[in-house]
């Protein structure tokens, strides 16, 4: 009897503890430096969340090796909700496309909390470039000795695939400069140490508004609803190019159930706030959520089609 008494009540106190959750801060992994566009949206969403779950939401940045550093991180941390990544298509089908390699597996180690939206990218220009369309672009590229640098956010994001296919597709003239993120991208190309570079519409928005850089085309098969007066390079002689990349919050594999449920909860009463989404969608990010069952349907469908375009652009694999 006694002992039967004490396994029950240190059942109990187990339950007790798992019901606890969140009982410590969470980690919100962005694998990029701070003041980009992933960065912008994970602290749009930390604060409202963290209300939603009782405990405070801290923003971890860790960029590097094309997110591979802060995805591994997640990737190797406890499946207990603590420690949540924040990241695009980029980690989650580029990067396994794109490299030979990788320090994890999206569809083994990640389980998606939800899918937050779209935020299409952007060609954009240094206002010095003797070019505003993309005709005038890939002209200009073929007339420089040199050609034109083109910057992005990492080597194997999908901002680089959008710059390989770009040149494949078009004939331009380019050179691939690969930074840590898409603030460094974007001074150097406000500063003319690059012409061009492909950059998300969160990031690329403010900037054209200042009229410090301009935007050649977007890189969906129609025109953003952020930057209607835009056109897409499909439309300017090159219709079968897209890249669109799609962001979603993930956790190690394994959490569980009703930590994964309330997460998701949290997010999806987020993602609904009409302020919350509001400033969203006005940072330049096309609100879209799904819930995390999604997020395992994108990646198989995404892997094969980008395989198909890699091949068909004859972009190296790394």
């Amino acid at each position: 009897m006694k002992q039967a008494f004490l396994a029950a009540a240190l059942c109990g106190v187990g339950l007790m503890a798992h019901a606890a959750y969140p009982d410590k801060p969470i980690t919100l992994v962005v694998p990029y430096p701070p003041g980009g566009a992933t960065d912008t949206i994970a602290r749009v969403l930390a604060v409202p969340m963290g209300k939603r779950l009782g405990q405070t939401v801290i923003v971890d940045n860790r960029a590097g090796a094309g997110t591979a550093i802060g995805a591994t991180a997640v990737a190797r941390s406890a499946p207990d909700g603590y420690t949540l990544l924040i990241s695009s298509n980029t980690t989650f089908t580029v990067n396994a496309v794109l490299k030979n390699s990788l320090p994890y597996d999206p569809q083994k180690d990640f389980e998606s909390i939800g899918l937050i939206g779209t935020s299409p990218l952007v060609l954009l220009a240094n206002q010095g470039i003797a070019a505003n369309n993309v005709a005038e672009l890939v002209a200009l590229s073929r007339r420089e000795p040199k050609g034109l640098n083109y910057g992005s956010f990492g080597v194997g994001t999908t901002a680089h695939l959008a710059g390989e296919m770009f040149m494949v597709m078009s004939g331009a003239k380019m050179t691939h400069v690969a930074y840590r993120g898409s603030a460094p991208a974007m001074t150097d190309l406000i500063g003319g140490q690059i012409q061009l570079s492909f950059d998300t519409t969160v990031a690329a928005m403010p900037q054209i508004a200042a009229g410090k850089v301009k935007a050649i085309a977007v890189t969906t098969s129609k025109r953003s609803a952020q930057m209607p007066k835009v056109p897409t390079v499909a439309e300017s002689g090159y219709p079968d190019y897209e890249m669109v990349p799609w962001v979603a919050l993930v956790a190690r594999r394994g959490l569980p159930a009703d930590v994964s449920a309330l997460l998701s909860k949290a997010l999806k009463e987020t993602l609904t706030d009409p302020t919350v989404s509001a400033e969203l969608q006005q940072k330049g990010l096309d609100v879209a959520y799904q819930p995390g069952s999604a997020y395992d349907t994108k990646v198989a469908r995404e892997l094969p089609l980008l395989r198909a375009s890699v091949h068909r652009a004859g972009i190296p694999v790394q």
